[in-house]
């Protein structure tokens, strides 16, 4: 299946969403883009073990609040994926690049990272 590139409005709109979960208080310690074989377009992909003690629907919902209060509208907000901090994904991405000192704009692809394959990506944020 052919992807969309990830453009220049794309990362703008994901820093400015990590910027609203920010202020937010809403913790993320990964947030990338990220286009995985099973889904085959671009994501944005949080986790954080403070959102797994939401339960998934809160922190879905928490993620709506924090980005409708910065004037973000539904129609701006890309498909984004709460995955939990015990995903085999995340917790590979945290043991390979959370030592990094700053994997902000980071890009990764073509390769298995936990269980999933990731055709491409770019980091925000990996802790």
């Amino acid at each position: 299946m052919d992807k969309a590139a990830l453009v220049s409005v794309d990362v703008e709109r994901g820093a400015r969403i990590m910027e609203a979960l920010q202020r937010a208080n809403l913790r993320v310690s990964v947030a990338l883009w990220a286009v995985l074989s099973e889904y085959g377009d671009w994501r944005l992909v949080v986790s954080d073990p403070y959102l797994d003690t939401l339960g998934i629907k809160e922190a879905y919902l928490a993620l709506h609040d924090a980005l409708a209060s910065a004037g973000i509208e539904t129609e701006q907000t890309p498909t984004v994926m709460i995955l939990p901090a015990s995903d085999a994904f995340i917790r590979s991405l945290r043991r390979v690049f959370g030592r990094t000192k700053n994997a902000e704009g980071m890009r990764l692809g073509g390769q298995m990272i936990g269980d999933r394959f990731v055709e491409d990506a770019y980091v925000y944020r990996i802790s």
